[in-house]
């Protein structure tokens, strides 16, 4: 993995090592104190261009268009009138390649490498995390045109993992309010709050090529701001569990992709 990755910064391929644990130590300290932590130039500036020289045309030609209007939880929900401004309705747009799509790529190396699993565990201090068996979901690369967006929404695992191949020329930055709500306590006051645009603790970062983000998406609202310019944003979703064999449904495949496989 040296090629791609650079392990003399982030010794991922070294579990065990003091440097291994220092990093992890860092890791889970940034998780503690603002929900997330970034590995700026872990996958190499020319590798990160060379992936995503490979998939733009594919982008035109493969992928899936997801276009959808949706409030924050992709859903209605049972608590709320339809027209309680925690369930204001957003547009998101973007192209989608899937895990099936991406064989012999440097995205697909690193996801099925054991180590790269066994490091986001110790950050995220879980036992394990096993790769999915689903050959749509295990990775995907989302690609945001111009105007295109991610809009608000809450992940429904516990935490996100991205890597980010290339930066659009302006917009594509990374809007987030860490821990937003809990499992006891959806807070749809403060969601409201939070849409309308006056929550003071939401945050926004812009993301350079080749950096690994790892983020609590469960309760931390986000979302990607729309692209501005010629250039796409083209970002990387690894998608791994604490049990392993997990897969989508087809129905859930569909939804997601436009085909079930």
């Amino acid at each position: 993995m040296h090629d791609s990755l650079d392990l003399d910064r982030y010794p991922q391929d070294r579990p065990g090592s003091a440097e291994w644990q220092a990093l992890v130590n860092r890791c889970r300290d940034d998780l503690t104190r603002t929900g997330m932590f970034n590995l700026e130039g872990l996958m190499r500036a020319e590798t990160a261009a060379s992936e995503t020289a490979a998939l733009l045309p594919r982008f035109a030609s493969d992928a899936f268009l997801h276009e959808r209007m949706h409030n924050i939880y992709f859903k209605p929900v049972a608590d709320l009138p339809p027209d309680h401004p925690a369930l204001r309705r957003f547009h998101t747009s973007n192209r989608t390649l899937c895990a099936d799509q991406l064989g012999g790529s440097a995205l697909m190396r690193l996801y099925d490498w054991p180590e790269f699993a066994r490091f986001l565990a110790a950050t995220m201090d879980k036992p394990v995390l096993y790769p999915m068996d689903d050959p749509l979901a295990r990775v995907n690369v989302m690609s945001y045109q111009q105007g295109q967006a991610l809009n608000w929404h809450f992940d429904r695992s516990e935490f996100t993992t991205t890597l980010l191949l290339q930066a659009p020329e302006a917009g594509g930055g990374f809007e987030y309010r860490t821990d937003l709500r809990s499992d006891a306590d959806p807070n749809y006051d403060g969601v409201a709050r939070l849409l309308a645009g006056g929550d003071p603790e939401a945050r926004t970062i812009t993301l350079s090529p080749g950096t690994l983000n790892v983020f609590k998406g469960k309760n931390t609202a986000h979302r990607v701001t729309p692209v501005e310019g010629a250039r796409a944003r083209v970002i990387a979703v690894f998608s791994y569990f604490e049990q392993p064999g997990v897969t989508f449904t087809e129905a859930e495949r569909t939804g997601f992709y436009g085909r079930a496989g």
